[in-house]
């Protein structure tokens, strides 16, 4: 798997990269032992976790696996904090409600919370340091310059070699860029997420920060399984999930799958592939961040790492997808 350079740095990562937010939840971690394999076998090196993915079972998972079935130098982890969960509601009897499957959270990116959940991480995956560690969100209550000592004593500390963030937008990762060494900036990216080409990718490449597109497929709708209704075991059809996935079906994202489906039937791929391969090749995107349930679909992906688009494929793509450039 080719490997590309985070924006400016020095720093070198695959340019498909696991995601691991499905590790103890949908994704067992027998199950998770056969990805990561695949995965690395395949060349990929950029693994990303967080401490907030199933109240951390992502994180230990990987921990368990990494120095039994792959060297931890064979990996570049990214994680991150900054996010802490909203203390459980209470019925009148002062029991907590436990019926829903997800979790509300809080920004906290103050020095505390970040250098706890920091050293967390470290225990929870068995490694002394991160590869990239991102603040998790931008918090409006922490001084910017708290923020930046913080981040700048995790990389002397020698806990981080790159920083980073998650979810800024522009203007919040030019001022946090400005004055501490940020190198990348993870973001939703995709052909019906295009809202980043308007001002995060001239901020980041400004600054020498690589993008490291999450959600690239759109929660899933750019495979192409929501074109005939909603398939009883996707995200669509988990009550904690769905909003976020039926609120996006609309006639923008039924041409861009319509457009994604022709141009793999004519190249004989999957959707799945084009619409990877699509924004693998963004300027300044370094790796684009995707998880998959089961094996099955982690081959699908890594397939996308061969596919090379024609120039007529790519901007009939461009085109088609125009109308959705200030979704974000």
């Amino acid at each position: 798997m080719e490997q590309r350079a985070v924006g400016r740095s020095g720093l070198r990562v695959s340019r498909i990269g696991l995601a691991t937010h499905t590790w103890g939840k949908e994704t067992a971690a027998d199950a998770a032992a056969v990805q990561l394999v695949a995965f690395v076998e395949a060349g990929g090196t950029l693994v990303d976790t967080s401490p907030a993915y199933h109240g951390g079972a992502a994180q230990r998972i990987l921990g368990d696996l990494m120095g039994q079935i792959v060297a931890r130098d064979e990996l570049v982890l990214s994680g991150c904090a900054g996010l802490v969960p909203v203390p459980p509601a209470t019925d009148p009897d002062g029991v907590p409600v436990t019926d829903s499957s997800w979790i509300p959270w809080t920004v906290d990116a103050s020095r505390r919370t970040l250098m706890r959940q920091l050293d967390h991480t470290l225990t929870a995956l068995g490694t002394d340091y991160l590869d990239i560690w991102s603040v998790a969100a931008w918090d409006p209550y922490t001084p910017l310059e708290e923020i930046a000592a913080t981040v700048e004593f995790a990389v002397r500390s020698g806990r981080v070699r790159y920083a980073g963030v998650r979810g800024f937008t522009a203007w919040q990762l030019a001022t946090l860029a400005a004055v501490a060494p940020i190198t990348a900036a993870q973001t939703p990216y995709s052909l019906l997420a295009r809202g980043p080409e308007r001002d995060i990718v001239p901020a980041a490449t400004h600054h020498g920060v690589g993008l490291i597109a999450a959600s690239p497929l759109a929660g899933g709708i750019l495979t192409g399984k929501y074109r005939d209704g909603v398939p009883a075991d996707s995200r669509g059809a988990d009550e904690a999930t769905a909003a976020e996935i039926t609120d996006r079906l609309d006639e923008n994202a039924t041409r861009v799958v319509d457009a994604l489906v022709t141009a793999a039937d004519g190249l004989g791929t999957s959707p799945l592939a084009v619409a990877l391969a699509w924004i693998r090749d963004r300027p300044a995107v370094a790796s684009m961040i995707v998880g998959a349930r089961d094996i099955a679909q982690l081959t699908g992906i890594l397939a996308a790492e061969t596919l090379e688009l024609p120039r007529a494929i790519a901007a009939a793509l461009d085109d088609v997808s125009r109308l959705t450039v200030t979704r974000v």
